[in-house]
């Protein structure tokens, strides 16, 4: 750091000091100071300025849990689990302010705030690598690349198009690395594709179910979200695939036995509900680059055409605790409340019930995916032709559905597909930017050689480099799974090790956000209690899945 810098952070301990609160010594160098810039208040007038990182957020997970397994836990089990959608996005959005919390305060991502913490970068840059390898893999291509036979072939795609579907999923990773080149901003061009995905999406799902989907599925879907307890068990009460843990207990005086065959699938609708994994931990970095907050005074990574102007500081900034920014900081809160708890929020409850309606109104016309027990199905209740057209099989559903003609039925088969494509090749953009703007902020950060010697607008060289290193990793896992695995296979190791992922950092951020934040913005009672229930819920639900997944597996090997 120069000597002015030293001087502004010495200024600043002082000036904090006299406020009961200094800056906590961490493993990278202090924040420097600057004032907290005034916040941009919510008004009719200015609604289009609340089309920021909620929105992006949410664009960003539509994606696997609502399209992919929310559909098949529906069509498998009615809106029985649905509940658990509803805790997983409750208690995302505690996480998801938190985060929030750590980026207004000092301008940076809170990735960087993890690499603050003992034992340093060095460490937590490699446990988080660890933890995000699953999230690296383009499943989502997969799937996209999946459809796109579909629509070639004019049938789902078998084992038989492996070749074709690989080939198509190499094409569909040159169109989703191609948009990150542009918009001044990155952060821009997401922005803009996530919002139209949304909008496409949500109002093509809300046409046909208001159209199309009988009531008694309505009734059955919103209802679900609010019926907590159901399992599926061995242990059957009324007969149906699901038991209420509570109405059991009460009955029989003691909890009804899971039916463990399905953990694998409810672990990855619950990794995917809402967001899941360390894609929540990117809600920092949109904010940042939205310029909310501290974020005003850091700066964002500028894409490679029309970035020229745009720059990023090595670290962030924190403001002096005065009246005057305090206030202003009430008013940014307030901000991104409207952003959680307004927008992303309620959105994440649109975007998994009406996937979910067009699914249980659909799903059953279709050999593809029935009920277990019936003779089309494997012992999971997933036709093995559904590995590879897992999402077309709401698609497949319309185009065979008696109550349309067959050139209606080919329409909506199409259109599905197209909206299917809406879904997942987005979300797989946004996958791209996650894993170079999270590994971005890391080097530009905790690199002590890049923080001395790269200048604040040369950040776009390490972010295109991270770029172009995972489209190398992207040709090569998808051959692996293209050649020895499955769409479906991918997507359920991509969330489940998410779900482990989630939970550890809840911790961690819980931590951050209790210790070095003044106590005057630091979480209180009820969303520290909401932080630490999203980090139980994830790590609980990565344990069951271990053990009755990997447990065996490892225990066979060593013994």
């Amino acid at each position: 750091m120069t000597e002015t810098s030293d001087t502004r952070s010495s200024d600043h301990i002082s000036n904090q000091a006299a406020t009961g609160w200094q800056q906590p010594t961490t493993c990278l160098p202090p924040w420097g100071l600057a004032d907290l810039p005034s916040p941009t208040l919510p008004s009719l007038r200015n609604w289009w300025s609340f089309i920021g990182p909620g929105i992006v957020m949410m664009g960003v997970q539509i994606g696997g849990g609502e399209w992919l397994f929310g559909p098949e836990i529906t069509a498998r089990f009615g809106g029985g689990l649905m509940w658990l959608a509803t805790f997983a996005i409750v208690l995302q959005i505690f996480y998801n302010l938190e985060v929030g919390r750590y980026a207004l305060f000092c301008g940076e991502p809170v990735f960087t705030g993890f690499l603050r913490t003992r034992p340093g970068p060095t460490f937590w840059t490699v446990f988080f690598v660890l933890l995000s390898l699953g999230a690296m893999v383009p499943g989502l291509a997969f799937h996209a690349a999946a459809v796109i036979a579909g629509l070639w072939l004019d049938r789902a795609p078998e084992v038989g198009d492996r070749t074709l579907v690989l080939v198509i999923a190499y094409v569909c990773l040159l169109a989703v690395f191609t948009p990150v080149l542009f918009g001044g901003k990155v952060y821009n061009t997401l922005q803009a594709i996530m919002t139209a995905k949304i909008v496409g999406v949500l109002s093509f799902c809300l046409v046909i179910a208001l159209l199309f989907v009988h009531w008694q599925n309505w009734w059955d879907v919103l209802c679900g979200f609010l019926q907590i307890g159901n399992i599926p068990s061995i242990d059957k009460l009324g007969g149906g695939q699901l038991t209420n843990v509570f109405a059991y207990a009460a009955e029989h005086r003691r909890l009804p036995e899971i039916e463990w065959a399905d953990i694998a699938v409810i672990g990855a609708f619950v990794g995917y509900a809402g967001g899941g994994g360390l894609g929540n931990s990117l809600y920092s970095n949109f904010v940042r680059d939205k310029g909310w907050g501290m974020g005003a005074c850091v700066g964002a990574i500028p894409s490679a055409i029309g970035g020229r102007n745009i720059s990023l500081s090595h670290l962030g900034k924190v403001f002096p605790l005065t009246d005057a920014n305090l206030k202003k900081w009430a008013g940014w809160w307030r901000v991104i409340l409207i952003d959680q708890v307004i927008l992303w929020g309620p959105g994440c409850f649109v975007g998994m019930a009406l996937p979910a309606l067009l699914s249980l109104e659909f799903a059953p016309n279709s050999p593809l995916f029935a009920p277990a027990g019936q003779a089309t199905v494997a012992a999971s209740g997933v036709h093995a032709n559904s590995e590879w057209a897992n999402a077309m099989i709401m698609a497949d559903g319309m185009r065979r559905d008696a109550r349309f003609s067959a050139v209606a039925g080919h329409c909506l088969w199409v259109a599905t597909l197209l909206a299917g494509l809406l879904v997942l090749l987005p979300s797989q953009l946004s996958v791209v930017d996650e894993v170079g703007r999270r590994w971005t902020d890391v080097i530009w950060s905790a690199n002590r050689r890049i923080r001395d010697s790269w200048e604040e607008h040369q950040v776009k060289f390490v972010y295109y480099g991270l770029v172009a290193a995972y489209f190398v990793w992207c040709v090569t896992s998808l051959y692996f799974f293209g050649v020895y695995g499955t769409p479906r296979l991918m997507t359920l190791v991509i969330a489940n090790l998410g779900n482990l992922a989630l939970g550890i950092t809840s911790f961690h951020l819980l931590w951050i956000n209790c210790r070095w934040l003044p106590p005057q913005i630091r979480p209180n009672w009820l969303q520290r209690i909401g932080l630490a229930g999203c980090g139980c819920m994830y790590l609980t639900f990565a344990a069951l899945v271990f053990a009755e997944k990997q447990w065996p597996m490892i225990c066979e090997w060593l013994f």
